[in-house]
């Protein structure tokens, strides 16, 4: 069942399966009318229609697309891993005691989602953006879209880029697992581990089945399917988003921080794959995906020996916008205090990942998505990181 779902991952991931399912149903209708007692005129009617109406909006989609690559062409560079490429940006320049650092945002989003950060550290040292694949200007390439493929891929495009670690990795949410995979995988690679509220698969696994995870896959599905056609469902899906207080509050503070450079990064990304490699990735967020993936994708506890690790967030989820999910909402209250030192506890998972650990807690009041919504101490923790030497460092935690 999975190899075939991935193969129709892979299939409706070309942007050009439009077609293909347009004349999908030209042929059922050439079938159906033939086989039809009564009524073939009409049924040739509707599907011959039908199949003219999605091959000509498959065909706008073409169009529009490739109007916007060529008008946004990448600003870094393309790289091959084998068949298929993914685009890094690397821009500033290398100092002394500064490791280069490399960014990942939340979800399965491109390097660009995060680009206020980079946009703050390319004049201190190294910094450098990579899509994912499916995001950005990068490819789909193969399914499944698993963290432990993309963990690969992403150290393989940093070696052709040319570019040399050890680095800092820094990953929010999803994003975070990510940059812990790549940890564990190549601890030679890694100066320093920065969990910016990275994603703790026990969530997943032990907790309440969460209705936005659910939500999130099913709308994968649905917007590929939608995009191959031209028809771009984000924005219904933001509307749905900014009824609840805490979540328009999180799009608005990243339009303000992400500026123009980000925001036209959108009109690269009006693609199928995009969201067929999110349906791909996004099993992973369910109890039977986290079952089937652990052992390559769960950082466990001493997996990271004595790495420096640090755990960037909030410490109590009863002041940030986990609290506004439907389940806590609906919970009674002894219930929803369950829930809330739950997903705190989880997190705090990730310290024991490292003997070498380091706990930076948010402002009180600071949600999941403080990276947006408080960019300026987030930059400050970050300075921290990268850019104070460690001799100082060790003064500090006297």
């Amino acid at each position: 069942m999975q190899a075939w779902r991935d193969r129709l991952l892979s299939l409706f991931s070309r942007e050009w399966a439009g077609l293909l399912i347009a004349l999908s149903v030209t042929l059922a209708t050439f079938v159906a009318a033939n086989f039809s007692q009564r009524g073939g005129t009409l049924i040739q009617w509707i599907g011959f229609t039908l199949a003219a109406i999605l091959a000509l909006a498959s065909l706008r989609h073409l169009a529009v697309l490739a109007t916007a690559r060529r008008a946004y062409p990448p600003p870094g560079c393309m790289i091959d891993l084998g068949g298929y490429h993914v685009h890094l940006l690397a821009e500033g320049t290398l100092r002394p005691n500064r490791p280069p650092v490399v960014w990942f945002a939340g979800g399965h989003a491109s390097g660009y989602a995060i680009y206020h950060l980079h946009r703050a550290f390319r004049e201190e040292t190294r910094s450098i953006l990579i899509d994912r694949p499916g995001t950005g200007w990068s490819d789909t390439g193969p399914f499944p879209r698993t963290t432990a493929r993309e963990a690969d891929e992403m150290v393989l495009a940093l070696d052709r880029a040319g570019e040399k670690g050890p680095f800092v990795w820094a990953g929010h949410s999803f994003g975070g697992l990510l940059a812990a995979n790549i940890a564990r995988r190549r601890p030679d690679l890694v100066h320093t581990l920065v969990l910016l509220d990275p994603t703790p698969l026990e969530t997943i696994a032990f907790g309440p089945r969460l209705s936005a995870l659910k939500e999130m896959r099913r709308a994968a599905w649905l917007g590929g399917m939608a995009q191959l056609f031209g028809l771009d469902l984000a924005k219904r899906s933001e509307a749905k988003a900014r009824q609840t207080p805490a979540y328009a509050k999180t799009i608005d503070a990243t339009r303000a921080v992400l500026g123009a450079e980000a925001l036209n990064v959108r009109n690269v990304e009006a693609n199928a794959g995009r969201y067929f490699a999110q349906a791909s990735i996004y099993r992973e967020l369910s109890p039977e995906g986290v079952a089937a993936v652990a052992w390559d994708t769960v950082v466990y506890d001493r997996d990271l020996g004595d790495l420096p690790v640090w755990l960037v967030g909030p410490r109590d989820d009863a002041d940030g916008d986990i609290a506004a999910l439907p389940e806590t909402r609906q919970q009674n209250t002894a219930n929803a205090q369950r829930m809330m030192r739950f997903f705190a506890a989880t997190r705090e998972r990730y310290l024991a990942t490292s003997t070498q650990s380091h706990r930076v807690v948010a402002p009180k009041g600071a949600g999941h998505n403080f990276v947006y919504e408080i960019p300026d101490w987030t930059i400050s923790v970050m300075k921290d990181v990268i850019c104070v030497d460690d001799v100082t460092r060790r003064e500090r935690a006297r």
